[in-house]
């Protein structure tokens, strides 16, 4: 459950980090707070952006066509995904 803000987040905050984002555990049995890990999202969408890319043209190469669209689809989502937490990279937040 989201607790209302009384004002919106300023550009330093989400430098500095936003504790617990999107955590359903936060603060949980002590633990610290959870810190966004966006550079590892890059990385791990790019990565499977280029094996799901390669996987469809092969499966093209053998015309297997309902995969090769499956493939497309999921290189579609992956470029959104990605294009998502680079917009969040840019905007200051931490990880």
């Amino acid at each position: 459950m989201r607790i209302p803000r009384e004002r919106p987040r300023s550009r330093e905050e989400y430098q500095r980090g936003l504790p617990d984002y999107h955590d359903p555990t936060a603060g949980f049995g002590g633990a610290a707070p959870a810190y966004s890990a966006l550079t590892l999202r890059i990385w791990l969408a790019a990565i499977g952006i280029l094996l799901a890319a390669g996987a469809g043209f092969l499966f093209a190469t053998i015309e297997m066509w309902w995969v090769t669209v499956l493939m497309g689809l999921v290189v579609v989502g992956l470029v959104i995904d990605l294009a998502w937490v680079v917009h969040r990279k840019r905007r200051g937040e931490p990880g």
